[in-house]
């Protein structure tokens, strides 16, 4: 049976509108172009080094004169943002690289903003890699086994987040899920004199197995356990929303779901519940998952990438982190 009214309109026909290229793209809904786009780097010690990242094709560690190079390329692809990791060359139970004055994400922040300076540095503020243990935070070790430390710990990434804004980040990342931590950390921005340093906070954050060869990239694999005590279950999709709106009421300017394609749902709910400045992390399993199947000739990268991306950007990103960002402003420009 045919319908020639809905209501008081008349019916169409939706294919009418994909005839053409030109068409499809009058009309699209969702449109995806560099301006969200936040590229990761990761920074270690030395010079003119481009350590590659074995589970993680064209991504590299890099020494800070090399990072230079790399986000200006990036800058001249029209790629606003960089989203830093810094790997120590020493280790402790205090995470001293994490805030120390000379650490590696605070030398590198400082070399950008002095080559690159329009350039928006994100920085990571965690504890993971610095930490000997390789967890978020400090570890008191207990009959019951290894606990991780809540309160004690904000102190440190408060301290690590001021160390970057006195280096010249742009915007600061808390990516720990310590309880609070969003609270301290503004307080601790607002107390040093940079009130206007915005927060970009990973405020539902999950335990995931996709985070797999980031673990390799930032030299960070926990030494013992897991994170599942203080990153989310994937099960939980309403307290996703809890979490994201005590990091808003702490003071978060932007607030995060981490990984983004596994959680669109959840990126929706953020989105359409808040409303806030929303980031969407393409996470390193999934930017493997999409390399290793477009070496076998099974997928197509390019098609996979962007469609993936649109996909997080029609859920409710504002904000794109990927490692394909570089590729992706490349494909932009020739589509």
């Amino acid at each position: 049976m045919s319908l020639k009214m809905i209501g008081q309109f008349p019916v169409c026909r939706p294919r009418r509108l994909r005839q053409s290229g030109a068409l499809r793209r009058l009309v699209a809904e969702t449109r995806l172009d560099v301006s969200p786009l936040v590229l990761p780097l990761f920074v270690r010690a030395g010079r003119k080094l481009r350590k590659p990242i074995g589970a993680m094709p064209g991504v590299f560690q890099f020494s800070p004169d090399e990072l230079v190079r790399e986000a200006a390329v990036a800058q001249a692809l029209g790629i606003p943002a960089v989203l830093l990791f810094g790997i120590p060359e020493k280790k402790d139970t205090q995470a001293t690289g994490a805030y120390a004055r000379n650490g590696m994400v605070q030398q590198a922040v400082r070399l950008l903003k002095k080559e690159l300076p329009g350039l928006l540095v994100i920085t990571d503020v965690c504890l993971c890699q610095y930490m000997v243990h390789g967890h978020c935070g400090i570890v008191h070790a207990g009959p019951r086994g290894a606990k991780i430390l809540n309160d004690p710990t904000l102190k440190l990434l408060a301290r690590a987040a001021v160390s970057h804004a006195e280096a010249g980040a742009d915007i600061v990342a808390p990516s720990d899920m310590m309880d609070g931590r969003v609270r301290v950390i503004r307080s601790a921005l607002d107390g040093a004199g940079f009130d206007d340093t915005p927060i970009m906070s990973y405020a539902a954050k999950f335990a995931s197995a996709f985070y797999g060869p980031f673990r390799e990239a930032a030299e960070s694999a926990p030494k013992y356990g897991d994170r599942r005590s203080y990153q989310m279950d994937a099960a939980n999709a309403n307290e996703a929303l809890r979490e994201v709106a005590l990091d808003i009421q702490e003071g978060a300017d932007i607030v995060m779901v981490k990984p983004a394609l596994a959680y669109l749902d959840i990126l929706h709910r953020v989105k359409a519940t808040f409303g806030y400045p929303t980031a969407a992390y393409a996470v390193s399993g999934e930017f493997s998952m999409i390399k290793a199947a477009a070496a076998r000739g099974w997928i197509d990268e390019r098609a996979v990438t962007l469609e993936s991306l649109l996909a997080m950007r029609r859920a409710g990103a504002d904000i794109l982190i990927t490692y394909a960002a570089m590729d992706v402003a490349k494909w932009l420009k020739e589509s």
